[in-house]
């Protein structure tokens, strides 16, 4: 939020739909990577047979999709974009190299619908209005600011609040963390695990 006495620092929060797709579609068609991340709640973990090259060149395609997904500014598409059949607006891959992926998801067209409900499910009233978002992260700022001694740094953050099985935080891009919908909710642990993200922005 900007700051009348100091930098200004700005923390967005979602369950962005086109995300908690993306990692559906990871989950459903058998992409490993990232391997830290854990699966979503809810849907099954395909691990389907495939030969080396084919399995890379799809965990390649989809490490693409995820970053225009995810950071689309800072990836932008290294071609024209194709809106794939059944995903809406959700999904658009590469018009040329990315085969593979749109092959592999092609059947999972429901997964949109899980989609939708989780980012219903998850969001609720409290994502998307700001003062309830600055709330949450202003404690752990005033914290750090406290602890080193000045104001903090101007920075920007993305927060994904998505249905995973395991209880976290995990970085998803250069400036876009993912927390578990259950660590979001609970204050005190929430603060706890947001806050050496905090320091090592501000």
């Amino acid at each position: 939020m900007p700051s009348a006495a100091g930098p200004e620092w700005v923390i967005r929060e979602d369950a962005n739909v086109a995300v908690i797709l993306a990692l559906a579609l990871r989950q459903l068609v058998g992409v490993r990577w990232p391997d830290e991340l854990p699966p979503l709640r809810g849907l099954p973990s395909n691990d389907i047979e495939r030969d080396e090259a084919e399995q890379s060149r799809l965990e390649r395609q989809w490490r693409e999709y995820w970053a225009m997904t995810v950071e689309p500014q800072a990836h932008p598409a290294s071609g024209p974009l194709d809106l794939v059949d059944g995903f809406e607006t959700y999904v658009a891959l590469p018009v040329e190299g990315f085969d593979d992926l749109r092959a592999a998801i092609a059947s999972h067209t429901s997964a949109v619908a899980f989609a939708r409900a989780a980012h219903e499910r998850h969001a609720g009233d409290s994502l998307g209005r700001s003062g309830v978002s600055y709330r949450a992260y202003a404690g752990a700022i005033a914290q750090h600011e406290r602890e080193v001694g000045r104001r903090a740094h101007a920075f920007e953050l993305n927060v994904q609040v998505l249905p995973l099985t395991q209880r976290g935080v995990w970085w998803i891009g250069s400036l876009t963390i993912a927390v578990t919908d259950g660590l979001r909710s609970d204050v005190v642990a929430f603060d706890a695990a947001i806050h050496p993200i905090i320091a090592e922005l501000a």
